[in-house]
């Protein structure tokens, strides 16, 4: 059991990741997060209103599985196998969250200052999350699919659609990361 309390090295979860592509491509699959929004949407009949959800979403269903098992597997992996020491931060990346006004994790995944409660007090976090999500919202269907989709999915299917939007998605998180951010706090 102690394999799963650990952090997995990365080319031991890059080759199981591209295994399950292969396995996806194999059988005609297309992985993608967002596109499930559609699926979920298409479930409720809207498509007989708008023709972009008119589509037979029982054959996405499996896709929908992958949604539920990676929540399943997030809320297991934090509550039962989380281990604070994991969590090793770089001293310079606290130095410049404190310069931000954000506190450090101090072993924790995500600072109290963006996630904790008190968080959703702040008309100012509030505002934030909601153009962040609507960016996102705007953003993922334009690009026509999400980051795990063009980069995991798209790429291993020689898109080139896939890897202009990975390139777009590494160049505006530089862009937000050093720019726009330290504007917000």
């Amino acid at each position: 059991m102690e394999i799963f309390f650990k952090t997995w090295p990365w080319h031991i979860s890059g080759f199981l990741i591209g295994m399950i592509m292969l396995c996806l491509i194999y059988f005609g699959k297309l992985f993608g997060m967002s596109s499930n929004l559609s699926t979920l949407c298409a479930m409720t009949g809207i498509g007989k209103k708008v023709s972009f959800f008119d589509f037979d979403w029982k054959g996405q269903l499996w896709n929908l599985m992958v949604v539920i098992g990676a929540m399943l597997g997030g809320f297991f992996a934090v509550n039962f196998m989380s281990d604070s020491s994991n969590v090793a931060v770089n001293p310079k990346t606290i130095l410049q969250l404190t310069g931000l006004g954000i506190d450090a994790p101090n072993g924790k995944l995500m600072p109290n200052t963006l996630f904790g409660i008190d968080a959703f007090q702040s008309p100012k976090i509030i505002f934030i999350l909601l153009i962040g999500g609507v960016l996102i919202g705007f953003g993922t269907r334009y690009a026509s699919g999400c980051t795990s989709g063009h980069a995991i999915s798209g790429l291993s299917n020689f898109q080139l659609k896939s890897l202009k939007a990975v390139i777009g998605f590494f160049i505006g998180g530089l862009i937000m990361s050093h720019f726009i951010l330290p504007l917000l706090f």
